[in-house]
């Protein structure tokens, strides 16, 4: 099944928005966590942590989920397919595994968010979960810089499914 072309097209800029603008919103939210654990002053520490909750449900978690899905309606519906050629399969798998990741660190994001709401958070509090936020982020930019390749590169290689496809045409 192959879509009409202007709505190939309208799929197409939809899942570039989502997916570099995802690209974007993590690279902020990085900045800010770097902000976070650099700072000594507990006013510009506190309000980055609201910010970054904030972000992270605002706009990377929608970001993320509209990637996903544009992707998915990408591969469905042009020749590329789902799970013809390995740079797909890898971007698909990529971007779930960044969406998990994501949902089990909104915890800590929001926990982290509340306590820098407090009056009394210092710069020196939970710490630990701070640097794991920042590390995380690192971590979400990087795959995202992956798949930003490989959507760009498209590297060849068929899957086993994409060779039986191949021949039966």
């Amino acid at each position: 099944m192959t879509m009409a072309p202007t709505l190939r097209k309208v799929a197409l800029i939809a899942h570039i928005i989502s997916s570099v603008g995802s690209l974007g919103a993590v690279a902020a939210f990085l900045a800010l966590a770097i902000a976070g654990l650099s700072s000594e002053d507990d006013h510009v520490v506190r309000s980055v942590y609201v910010t970054m909750e904030v972000i992270a449900r605002s706009v990377i978690v929608p970001l993320v989920f509209a990637s996903l899905a544009t992707g998915l309606i990408q591969s469905l519906g042009t020749t590329w397919g789902l799970f013809r050629h390995y740079w797909v399969l890898a971007k698909l798998l990529l971007t779930i595994f960044t969406a998990v990741v994501l949902m089990l660190q909104m915890s800590g994001i929001a926990h982290v968010a509340a306590l820098a709401a407090d009056p009394a958070f210092s710069s020196t509090d939970p710490l630990g979960l701070r640097r794991s936020l920042a590390v995380h982020a690192a971590g979400g930019l990087v795959v995202l810089l992956v798949t930003t390749t490989l959507s760009v590169l498209k590297p060849r290689g068929l899957t086993r499914y994409g060779w039986r496809k191949l021949q039966r045409q």
